[in-house]
């Protein structure tokens, strides 16, 4: 943060550290490769909204986990944002596309608590991530295997480690 910023009483982004974090383990080669998730712009969106919303499903475990929840939603939409100026969208649509990219992170949110309640993730991630395309089963099994690990190894966590960026 700038001398100006703390001048100010601007607060740090304390969403920063973590939300860099996953994205960082979003862009892991593994998804693409062994998961044969599209090395696209929708498929890596698609694979940081999914770890996103593992981690904003471990924060609501957390009775203090609303208000970290809410500014790592905050700084999704702020990268989003920055991504779609990035690639050309113009400023009369960027609110749209924000729009579109939070409920679809709801619905994820929703998905995988479902899924995961119920012991099964992979039609989720079939719908969510592959879009409705099934991928081979050795894909979807290093994906489902992987998700499910990244979510107990988040259980595992301890929130202010979590915070602070530290991912399983």
């Amino acid at each position: 943060m700038s001398w100006l910023g703390r001048l100010l009483g601007e607060k740090p982004d304390e969403a920063l550290p973590l939300y860099n974090a996953v994205v960082g383990r979003a862009r892991a080669e593994h998804w693409y490769r062994a998961g044969a998730v599209p090395d696209t712009v929708d498929g890596r969106f698609d694979m940081i909204a999914t770890l996103l919303a593992i981690v904003m499903l471990r924060l609501e475990t957390e009775p203090a986990g609303g208000e970290p929840a809410a500014r790592l939603a905050e700084r999704f939409v702020d990268d989003m944002d920055g991504q779609l100026r990035e690639i050309g969208i113009g400023d009369i649509i960027v609110g749209k596309h924000i729009g579109k990219m939070m409920s679809m992170l709801g619905g994820r949110l929703g998905a995988y608590r479902d899924g995961l309640a119920a012991g099964d993730i992979a039609p989720a991630l079939v719908r969510n991530l592959y879009r409705g395309v099934t991928p081979d089963d050795a894909a979807l099994a290093h994906v489902r295997d992987s998700v499910i690990a990244f979510h107990a190894g988040l259980a595992a966590t301890s929130l202010p480690n979590l915070l602070s960026g530290e991912l399983p």
